[in-house]
């Protein structure tokens, strides 16, 4: 995979993790999940990515938490990178955050429902930074190959692309493990979003559910198929958290699950 800045253990076989709060809710609770990611990852050389949306912009109601202001939320991703030595990433949603969030993270991330919005891929390519690109939840995966096209053809190879499950229906998504084969073809690493494809989007309260009882099986399978790469919305409280609680794993679950898919990784390798 090309290199990206600060990233450890990339020697050690294992498969890199991208891992951190659905949203930036505060300076104190960003460091001490980062902190807990950062030690935890060093110990079982696991590659991190720590994650945090600056801004959430696709909300259901209007009333629902979307942010703690773009400028303080950048610098705290900042902070985390600064003081862990690890990269991060973070969503960008219009062109103009483009430039704007690359002067503090090392990887820009493309929503999946934005996922064929050329202008937003050119920009995000624009700033040389690695460009990971969720799957629309209304897309195979060999479709994200044009994707793939516009930031290579933009002049940035750096590309991840992450599978976040599929629409069925109005409210669920489902995961089809044939998706990261069909998108490591088009050869960009490939990462499966395991917390956010376990969503019960479109609930009749506005607020998204899902099924985090099931993290363990979607990780397991996508480590036992080839993926490069984990996606695992984590928090102390995920009761408590301001965005994506219903789908979001327990930190103190994380090792335990970690161990687990290293030795699948180890097996399948």
């Amino acid at each position: 995979m090309f290199e990206i800045p600060k990233l450890k253990h990339t020697d050690s076989g294992n498969f890199f993790l991208m891992a951190g709060p659905c949203a930036i809710e505060g300076e104190e609770i960003a460091m001490q999940i980062a902190e807990r990611l950062k030690s935890l990852t060093d110990s079982l050389q696991v590659p991190l990515i720590f994650k945090g949306s600056y801004r959430k912009a696709n909300r259901s109601r209007l009333d629902s938490f979307t942010g703690i202001g773009d400028e303080k939320a950048l610098r705290i991703l900042q902070k985390v990178s600064r003081e862990f030595d690890v990269p991060t990433v973070t969503d960008i949603h219009e062109t103009t955050e483009a430039a704007m969030a690359a002067e503090y993270v090392d990887v820009l991330q493309i929503p999946a429902f934005l996922c064929r919005q050329t202008d937003l891929l050119v920009a995000a390519a624009n700033t040389g930074k690695v460009v990971n690109i969720k799957k629309g939840q209304f897309l195979s995966g060999a479709a994200m190959r044009f994707a793939v096209e516009k930031i290579h053809d933009s002049g940035n190879k750096k590309v991840i692309l992450t599978d976040r499950g599929n629409s069925f229906g109005y409210s669920d998504l489902v995961v089809d493990f044939r998706n990261l084969p069909e998108m490591k073809a088009l050869g960009a690493p490939v990462v499966m979003d395991v917390t956010h494809s376990l969503q019960q989007p479109n609930q009749s309260s506005g607020v998204t559910g899902g099924k985090p009882a099931l993290i363990e099986t979607i990780a397991k399978a996508a480590i036992a198929v080839g993926a490069d790469g984990l996606f695992i919305e984590t928090h102390p409280q995920p009761g408590i958290a301001k965005s994506d609680g219903a789908n979001m794993l327990p930190l103190d679950q994380l090792e335990n699950l970690l161990k687990k898919l290293i030795r699948i990784r180890q097996a399948v390798a």
